[in-house]
C-alpha cells in the first residue's frame, strides 16, 4: 500500500486545490478520528476507514455517506443516514436522531 503525502490529500475543484475533511465523534462531539482526502473524492469513499474499530451505537452521517455497502457493513438500524434522491426505495432513517449530526 501507498503512503500519502501532504499532496494526494490535495484535489483540484472549480476554486482551486482543497480538501474535505471527514471527522468521527463521539456522542458528546468530542473528535475522535478525522481523515483529509481530494476534493473530488466522494465521501463515502472513507467512510469505512474513519470508522475502522469504532465502538458505535449508531452512524450519523449526510446523504454523502448513502452507499449499501457503508449500510450494510455498520447494519440498517444503526445506521442514520438519509437516502439520496436517485434511490428508488428510500430507507427509514430516524429523523430526530439524524439532527444530532450538527453537534459536530
Amino acid at each position: 500500500m501507498q503512503k500519502k503525502t501532504k499532496t494526494q490529500a490535495l484535489g483540484r475543484s472549480v476554486g482551486g486545490l482543497s480538501t474535505k475533511i471527514h471527522a468521527a465523534c463521539d456522542a458528546l462531539g468530542n473528535l475522535i478520528r478525522f481523515i483529509l482526502s481530494p476534493r473530488q473524492d466522494s465521501d463515502y469513499s472513507q467512510a469505512l476507514t474513519l470508522t475502522d474499530g469504532l465502538d458505535m451505537g449508531f452512524l450519523l452521517a449526510d446523504k454523502g455517506y448513502d452507499s449499501d455497502y457503508i449500510v450494510d457493513c455498520v447494519g440498517r438500524q444503526k445506521a442514520v443516514i438519509p437516502t439520496r434522491s436517485m434511490r428508488k426505495n428510500p430507507r427509514v432513517y430516524d429523523k430526530s436522531l439524524y439532527k444530532e449530526r450538527n453537534l459536530i
